[in-house]
């Protein structure tokens, strides 16, 4: 018989679970070796049901990994044959079409056991800086990119597989980093299992299943409720992403059909994959289609399958948001950051107080650093960095965020401790908000250069780029104006943000990212907003003038 619960012990058992993950999410935040984890946040915790099925996961989650792993840990667990999980296993995989979407992204995968029987699963995914290959965005294969390690056992039955590590180590450019955030996932896993099975003990239960399937029913129940209360139809939209100089956009289509409680998104009609890191996998892309209508009908509910129920996804294979292998994905986030604004797009005919217009942090500007210190240490670091949200019914953008990715801007102390390389500058740039009746936010501006003192690296220093809106700005909705253009010059002249940029002691990058656009008419907004954004340097006489004609004159 399947064991019930009443609401109050469903409440305690719900927040105990989050308590454990986030527990499981800070284990890496303490003994992450890469400041991309320590300080951007660029992984993600959960755990499921001894089926596999998404229970749980951290707070502070990456929508493009969790997603992802709602999908990819199922599968995965239920294409092994029963009883090949054993106590002290963990299993390693960075398989972009099982997972994540690019081999940066490894996950780890433990199986909780209580009383000699299967209970649970955890896993942890990370975005590890080095994975070997070659850094660039225009890779023309996987095979280009990296180690591509598939579902093998790191430790079996507790005891390490150190064929593995010795593998991993040789491929990479910062074994010791690596290792080290390797161990932080295993670390993150055990204190998940550990707590689990603690809870398990306290409360008399023999595993996760039926508590499981009470949380997951009530989770699809609420947004079922919630989808069945907006305007039945069938919403369409498109986006143009850049590419390279001199190729055609990319062009993501897109069909949103609500009927009833269900909710179909098709993306029949996008591009075809491309020559280059730009592609999506399919789980990559249900994760932002996930994103945006979670967002969208019921952005409080608890992460978990039940949010899956509702939607199906239509995404043709060998197109740019399902590929086919071996296509290039390195970059997978410069065209799949998109795919949650196309859905906002749509559905701002419908919702259209529940949508943001574009922002200037999709996709989020990735800068690679790689080579030597003076002393002859390699160093490999990345920086992560957002750009202006845009403007919604409700409000301005504000700040400079990473969305829908859900990152954290890495502070520029990170990248002078970890590298040779000097932050000259960082602030917003005036003017750079989309205008509308809600202002987009400002665009951002950053200042590198490499020294040429005693501090000057060994070698030329590495950079490679993932980044957008260098040619396509952020647009606004319902009247509002795009947000201003992304920038990317060396040494005063525009780089190429697709291949490897060489950088000699003395050059200097200015990296700006895009600002946010505007919501409603720029002439319909209050007199008094537009004044403090004059007064805090925000918008320029000039552009109140040019942009805001009418709310200036009132």
């Amino acid at each position: 018989m399947a064991q019930r619960f009443d609401p109050i012990t469903l409440e305690i058992l719900w927040r105990r679970l989050i308590s454990i993950v986030d527990e499981s999410d800070a284990a890496v935040a303490r003994t992450a070796f890469s400041s991309l984890l320590r300080d951007a946040h660029d992984y993600t915790c959960m755990f499921t049901d001894s089926r596999g099925r998404e229970l749980a996961q951290g707070t502070l989650a990456t929508p493009g990994q969790s997603g992802a792993m709602a999908l990819g840990i199922r599968k995965l667990v239920q294409g092994l044959p029963p009883g090949s999980f054993r106590p002290g296993d963990v299993y390693i995989t960075n398989d972009p079409w099982a997972l994540a979407g690019h081999l940066n992204d490894v996950c780890v995968l433990s199986p909780i056991f209580h009383h000699d029987r299967l209970a649970a699963f955890t896993a942890c995914i990370l975005h590890h800086s080095d994975i070997g290959g070659r850094v660039a965005s225009d890779n023309r294969e996987v095979f280009e990119e990296g180690l591509f390690i598939p579902l093998v056992k790191l430790y079996d039955a507790g005891t390490l597989n150190q064929g593995v590590l010795d593998m991993i180590s040789a491929n990479v450019r910062t074994p010791e980093q690596v290792n080290g955030d390797i161990r932080s996932q295993i670390a993150a896993n055990h204190v998940c299992a550990a707590q689990v099975v603690r809870m398990l003990e306290e409360y008399g239960l023999e595993g996760l299943d039926d508590l499981a399937d009470e949380v997951i029913g009530r989770s699809e129940k609420s947004i079922r409720d919630s989808i069945a209360r907006a305007p039945a139809g069938v919403y369409r939209s498109q986006a143009l992403i850049e590419q390279t100089e001199g190729q055609p956009e990319v062009c993501i289509r897109c069909a949103v059909t609500i009927q009833g409680s269900d909710i179909t998104v098709d993306l029949s009609g996008s591009s075809p994959q491309v020559d280059w890191g730009g592609n999506v996998v399919y789980n990559f892309t249900y994760a932002y289609v996930h994103m945006a209508v979670k967002s969208i009908f019921d952005p409080e509910i608890p992460n978990n399958d039940g949010i899956a129920a509702p939607i199906r996804l239509v995404a043709p294979a060998g197109s740019v948001v399902n590929c086919r292998h071996p296509a290039a994905v390195a970059a997978r986030m410069q065209i799949g950051h998109f795919i949650t604004e196309v859905i906002y797009r749509a559905l701002a005919k419908a919702l259209p107080e529940r949508v943001v217009a574009a922002g200037g942090g999709t996709p989020a500007t990735m800068q690679m650093f790689y080579g030597r210190h003076g002393d002859g240490r390699p160093f490999h670091t990345v920086l992560i960095r957002g750009g202006g949200l845009g403007a919604s019914a409700a409000r301005d953008g504000e700040g400079s965020f990473i969305f829908p990715a859900n990152g954290a801007n890495t502070p520029v102390e990170i990248l002078e401790s970890d590298s040779p390389l000097i932050v000259e500058r960082r602030g917003l740039l005036p003017d750079s908000g989309g205008p509308g009746k809600q202002r987009g936010a400002l665009g951002r501006r950053e200042v590198f250069r490499v020294p040429d003192d005693a501090y000057a690296p060994q070698a030329p220093v590495s950079l490679a780029i993932q980044s957008g809106r260098f040619r396509l700005p952020p647009e606004g909705l319902f009247g509002g104006k795009p947000g201003a253009l992304a920038q990317f010059l060396v040494n005063g002249k525009p780089g190429d943000p697709y291949g490897l940029t060489q950088l000699k002691p003395g050059d200097t990058v200015v990296m700006d990212a895009a600002g946010g656009g505007g919501y409603g008419d720029p002439g319909e907004r209050d007199p008094e907003l537009l004044a403090r954004d004059m007064r805090e340097g925000k918008v320029s006489e000039q552009s109140a003038d040019r942009d805001y004609g009418e709310a200036r004159r009132k």
